[in-house]
């Protein structure tokens, strides 16, 4: 935006309340992240439908972390990892105070017509996503997994790493051979970034050691190990987004559809499953062991707390994730 934007921008918010001055500042900071400082008579219906578009793809959480993403990469990010998204009343908030600006630059002439009013914003309550069921792992246990190029072996190695770890489906989807490592004697996924892949956690806490569950090596899941293999389960493919796994998680959209799940059920309900069955143990591990697993920022955020949980014993780490116990699921992994 010009100088003269700019001004008129603050002179039109100066005499609003400190929270929609805050709330306007923030609609404004995306949309700018977004399309770039565009001359506000450059905005068009067009551009506010883009961003109506992009806005309802964005994570529920992103602005609430210091670490957050670059809004187009928070955006691959939850489709990839399957996350809740804002809702329609959020993104009519962000409407309305734009539109409110605009009435004004209208007034005034500044710009033609006003591309954010006379919109049509679906403000219907979002499915809220939840645990699964033991009823319901029963049932996919005995799915037929079909997809031309992902291999039944692969869908079951990696259901089964989900449930025994609550790693997120992108972290899932760039495992490499080389991030399964022996640490104090326990086999571990290292979670961290991929120079020569482009891929990187969602945030500081998700660089992690998260130990091998004893039922995942009794499954099967080393055998997905191999001399020269780069990633982990490597018939995944990379859709035109750059996004890995992709493919799978339509795929498994597809099976839950089939066996009559209901939409509250996601392949991100894995991670909610095993957050909500470690959060409700009787054991005497602590609160941050668990968001140490799960790649959480930690509660307490003092420095002490950040030094704790970056040298947390990876033999504390293992009591957390022995604990998770599924009786009704027992999806075998192929040998081949």
């Amino acid at each position: 935006m010009s100088h003269k934007d700019r001004h008129t921008r603050w002179t039109l918010t100066a005499t609003k309340s400190a929270d929609t001055i805050k709330g306007t500042k923030t609609t404004l900071d995306l949309f700018i992240e977004a399309f770039g400082d565009l001359p506000v008579n450059q905005v068009t219906g067009t551009t506010a439908g883009d961003f109506h578009d992009l806005l309802l793809a964005l994570p529920a959480t992103h602005g609430k972390s210091k670490n957050r993403l670059p809004i187009r990469d928070a955006v691959k990010s939850a489709k990839e990892q399957g996350l809740e998204t804002v809702s329609g009343k959020t993104v009519k908030n962000h409407f309305s105070r734009l539109s409110s600006l605009w009435s004004v630059l209208v007034q005034r002439e500044i710009v033609a017509k006003n591309p954010w009013s006379q919109w049509s914003l679906n403000t219907t309550k979002k499915t809220e996503r939840r645990c699964w069921t033991d009823e319901e792992l029963s049932l996919l246990t005995q799915a037929q997994w079909e997809h031309r190029g992902i291999s039944r072996r692969t869908y079951a190695g990696m259901v089964n790493v989900a449930l025994y770890t609550g790693l997120r489906l992108g972290e899932i989807c760039n495992l490499r051979c080389q991030d399964i490592e022996n640490v104090q004697g326990v086999a571990c996924f290292h979670i961290r970034p991929h120079q020569e892949d482009g891929w990187s956690p969602k945030s500081a806490a998700g660089t992690r050691l998260v130990p091998i569950h004893s039922q995942l090596i009794q499954s099967g899941i080393m055998s997905f190990l191999k001399p020269e293999q780069h990633f982990l389960f490597p018939d995944l493919p990379t859709s035109s987004e750059g996004v890995r796994g992709a493919a799978f998680g339509q795929a498994f959209s597809k099976l839950k559809t089939k066996l009559d799940l209901p939409a509250e059920i996601t392949f991100h309900s894995f991670r909610h499953t095993v957050s909500t069955k470690l959060r409700n143990q009787n054991a005497s591990f602590r609160e941050l062991w668990i968001d140490r697993v799960l790649g959480h920022e930690a509660s307490h955020r003092s420095q002490g707390t950040i030094n704790y949980t970056s040298s947390i014993d990876v033999q504390n780490l293992k009591s957390v994730i022995e604990a998770l116990e599924f009786l009704t699921f027992k999806l075998d992994i192929p040998e081949r």
